[in-house]
């Protein structure tokens, strides 16, 4: 750190690599003790792990064999476009693709992604950051303020959510449009946009709000040389729109035929309140008192990090510095849009305004607010350094040390409370080898509120990817929750009889659970029903075949 405080850093061709270096290690620190044993730790507790892990997983597998049929993942058989139920997650997937096909297994690579987000969403901020301030210290403080926050540092489960490297370069690449009116840079705008977009939906929206807000308070760029820049601006757009439309149909036909809107009233569940602005998962205000705010979401900026901001405020640089200015509106809608039903006019938004009818958690509206903190602090510290510098005191490095340091502290969380991983079932492997197995279903079978104990089996599923009447999403259709209902009389013919109307062929049966809600002698008269044939049990797996 005392190197990147030095003025003569920020020219060094090194930096780049030593800053990535530093917030590898960051990453590393922020998810401890997952780099020990990132083959066998997980956060697997949490369901939302176990799918997400998955989606990666089948991602990585079905962009090679059948790319057009990305979306017709094999949950929720018979039903289609099922990969559109939540997010596909496509750009990190594909960042893991050469783990999973070397034969990393599909926690060691859901691991090292999360490790690998963090990092260089922080790297990419502390190198626009960098440019912006003039200041490398900044640039880091910054880039660390955005990745590890406490927001992000809550959220090990959702791998979508570590993966922002995308967002600083596309705000960095509108302002050398707005600047420069080059076609070159219409074209990094529309990248860096689709890139994000392709890590997760709820970004893809955010940012595009964001960058609106953000051409809203530049009128220098637009207003002045407006022939210039609203072509410019409109290509990147339609260029975006054009890339990423394979990957928006699908949840256009699942709006349409599934009926897939978050309600209002689910909306108003997740809406933002100020306790959610004083919410954090980082220890040391946990325990001093943070712990006696519930928040929704975790959104606390962090003491330094609003320490800087009110800096950049109360210098006038945020006003006066039009890439600051743009971090302000973003923040601000951010913030606003984070209440959710409690902003006047949101429910008539969310009527009109498609994207934001995908938005359930809109209290994650807050993440625009820590990342123009993020942004504003780094210009705070960097209008520091200045007085450091006019004044001749000795010492910045150690300062901006420390000002790392205490962001750092204040948002850290680790240890983390991670679980064993002890592998997938032997079961499935054979499973994967049998040439007749064609579609399965697994009971337990949960529909309704057990519906989210499907997804260990998405896990296991990425040992062979048959399609599977079980299913774990953000969202489950109707039809998922009637058939499963039904399938509760099984072994009775007509349960058999649906089974074998769509296509199922194996019959998998968890021992403990069924065991614990029917007795032994249950399990055991199944292999008197003249419909099932018995393949083998093994690690507490019955496997049967439907005739």
């Amino acid at each position: 750190m005392a190197e990147l405080a030095k003025g003569s850093a920020l020219d060094s061709r090194w930096w780049p690599y030593k800053s990535l270096a530093l917030f590898v290690g960051l990453a590393v620190l922020h998810t401890w003790p997952l780099a020990t044993d990132p083959a066998r730790l997980s956060r697997l507790d949490n369901n939302d792990t176990a799918f997400n892990t998955w989606v990666v997983s089948w991602v990585s597998h079905q962009a090679t064999r059948n790319p057009l049929h990305l979306f017709q993942a094999p949950i929720f058989h018979p039903e289609r476009d099922t990969l559109a139920y939540s997010e596909h997650m496509f750009v990190p997937s594909m960042m893991g693709a050469p783990l999973h096909w070397a034969g990393a297994s599909p926690v060691l690579v859901y691991n090292l992604l999360v490790m690998a987000g963090l990092a260089l969403s922080g790297w990419t901020m502390a190198l626009v950051l960098r440019q912006w301030t003039g200041s490398a210290a900044a640039g880091v403080i910054g880039g660390a303020l955005f990745a590890f926050n406490a927001h992000l540092l809550v959220r090990f489960p959702h791998l979508q959510a570590q993966h922002l490297e995308f967002l600083p370069l596309a705000i960095a690449a509108l302002d050398r449009l707005l600047t420069r009116h080059r076609a070159i840079d219409a074209i990094a705008l529309a990248t860096a946009f689709v890139l994000q977009a392709l890590c997760s939906n709820y970004t893809m929206v955010f940012l595009a709000f964001a960058l609106a807000a953000a051409v809203a308070v530049r009128p220098d760029g637009w207003l002045e040389r407006g022939r210039r820049t609203w072509p410019l601006l409109v290509a990147a757009a339609a260029l975006s729109l054009i890339v990423l439309l394979p990957f928006l149909l699908p949840y256009q036909r699942v709006h349409a035929e599934q009926g897939l809107v978050r309600p209002i009233e689910e909306v108003a569940r997740y809406s933002a309140g100020w306790p959610d602005y004083l919410t954090t998962g980082g220890r040391l205000h946990l325990a001093m008192w943070s712990a006696a705010f519930t928040g929704q979401t975790a959104l606390f900026p962090g003491l330094t990090a609003l320490g800087l901001t009110l800096v950049a405020l109360g210098s006038g640089r945020a006003w006066r510095d039009r890439r600051a200015r743009m971090a302000l509106a973003f923040g601000l809608l951010g913030l606003a849009f984070s209440f959710g039903v409690h902003l006047p006019g949101y429910t008539w938004l969310h009527a009109h305004v498609l994207p934001l009818q995908g938005i359930r958690v809109v209290g994650r509206w807050g993440l625009l607010t820590l990342t123009a903190v993020a942004v504003l602090a780094a210009f705070g510290a960097a209008t520091i350094q200045e007085f450091w510098s006019r004044r001749r005191l000795k010492g910045w490095p150690v300062a901006a040390a420390a000002l790392l340091a205490l962001a750092t502290l204040e948002a850290l969380r680790a240890p983390l409370g991670l679980v064993p991983f002890d592998g997938i079932p032997r079961i499935y492997d054979r499973l994967a080898r049998s040439p007749d197995a064609a579609a399965l279903v697994i009971f337990p079978l949960y529909p309704g509120g057990n519906f989210n104990l499907n997804a260990p089996y998405l896990l296991a599923q990425t040992r062979h990817f048959r399609p599977m009447v079980n299913g774990y999403s953000s969202f489950a259709p109707a039809t998922f929750h009637a058939r499963a209902n039904r399938l509760q009389a099984f072994p009775a013919p007509a349960a058999l009889d649906e089974l074998q109307s769509i296509g199922v062929t194996d019959v998998l049966l968890y021992r403990q659970p069924l065991e614990a809600s029917f007795g032994a002698a249950a399990l055991e008269t199944l292999k008197n029903v003249s419909r099932l044939e018995y393949v083998l049990e093994e690690d507490g797996v019955i496997w049967y075949r439907l005739r």
